[in-house]
């Protein structure tokens, strides 16, 4: 599997600019090229390719916005009749064009990302619409979300989240999310599983900032359809991994008489580059069959000596009365980019329905 910066090819310049070439009269494939190539395009890493073909295109692009977004469309639809669209990330520039050069055109980027996010997604193209124009383009987005295409609707959602992963965050949307509201609401029992899930993630984003919200759409949504409760567990998992108590008690997890044994670790020691093992039996005490979600935390050793958790799901499931399961599991501390691994002292906690164990120690060495 090759480098994503070597999407942008001489070959899907040459495919590219022939499309071009029968949508734009004039347009000078080869010049295109040329001045794609011109300078230090072999160092740039993806973005730095993607934001250069934004700026070379409109370089031959009609200087009028709107013209130009007319011929992104045509464009397109060239793109999709000459079959050349898979590997639909490399056309991200498109919705590039909009957020550099339409900003000041609310009306004409409104209409352009509306035609483009069904072709290549433009939720990080939005953001700065919504940074400048606020409710004006939330207003906008909850029409999207009516829209007849998952594309259109998901734009909606994903677009308008408060903390995007990769995208700047909305500071007025996590201090107030009241506005997004409406566009959930609609897209609650979206028949698009693609759509469902990033109202989901659009909740998950609210709970960071704002649980209560999350945990009143929770009681308002429960129960409405399979789908819609899907949306809501998915939402909550953040509520969930912090042991939020109303969460837990949303979904009937208490952990009275959920009783936890023979907690070990059996490598007291371990290398950087190897696995944390531990075990641990755990029975329920109860009459009845209990729900259990069952997670456990590693409190890692920080630069500056302190403890930071990090909590990881093993299961949740229904335990049977008198039920006794052994569990045991490998925590890797295999070197990753995400993780920088400091030696030292670190704890282990077993945490039951929310409820955390007392945790055990472990060192980790060189």
């Amino acid at each position: 599997m090759g480098l994503i910066k070597d999407i942008y090819s001489v070959a899907f310049y040459e495919n590219f600019g022939q499309a071009v070439a029968e949508v734009l009269p004039g347009f000078n494939k080869q010049k295109f090229i040329d001045t794609i190539y011109e300078g230090d395009f072999a160092q740039k890493e993806w973005k730095d390719r993607m934001k250069h073909t934004t700026v070379v295109l409109h370089q031959f692009m009609p200087e009028n916005f709107g013209e130009a977004t007319a011929a992104i469309d045509k464009i397109i639809n060239k793109l999709k009749k000459n079959k050349f669209t898979e590997g639909n990330l490399a056309f991200i520039f498109f919705a590039d064009y909009i957020e550099m050069y339409g900003l000041d055109d609310f009306k004409t980027s409104a209409k352009a990302f509306v035609s483009i996010t069904q072709f290549i997604s433009c939720e990080f193209a939005v953001r700065p619409f919504i940074l400048k124009y606020k409710e004006k383009m939330i207003d906008e987005m909850t029409k999207w979300s009516l829209h007849e295409s998952a594309h259109v609707r998901r734009l909606a959602s994903e677009g308008s989240r408060s903390r995007l992963p990769w995208a700047a965050a909305i500071p007025f949307l996590k201090k107030d999310p009241t506005s997004i509201l409406p566009i959930l609401e609609n897209l609650k029992n979206d028949p698009s599983e693609y759509v469902r899930r990033s109202v989901a993630n659009s909740l998950n984003d609210i709970a960071k900032d704002n649980p209560e919200i999350v945990l009143e759409i929770a009681g308002k949504w429960k129960g409405l359809s399979k789908e819609t409760d899907g949306i809501i567990k998915h939402g909550s998992r953040t509520l969930l991994k912090q042991g939020h108590p109303e969460i837990l008690s949303h979904y009937g997890l208490e952990s009275s008489n959920i009783e936890l044994s023979d907690f070990e670790i059996k490598t007291p020691v371990v290398k950087i580059g190897e696995y944390l093992q531990f075990q641990f039996n755990l029975k329920n005490l109860n009459k009845d069959p209990k729900t259990v979600r069952l997670e456990y935390a590693v409190h890692y050793k920080k630069a500056k000596g302190h403890l930071a958790k990090k909590v990881f799901k093993i299961s949740e499931k229904i335990y049977q009365p008198n039920q006794l399961i052994k569990v045991e599991r490998n925590q890797s501390f295999k070197i990753i980019t995400t993780r920088v691994f400091h030696t030292g002292i670190h704890e282990l906690s077993i945490i039951i329905n929310g409820t955390e164990s007392e945790s055990l120690k472990f060192e980790l060495k060189d």
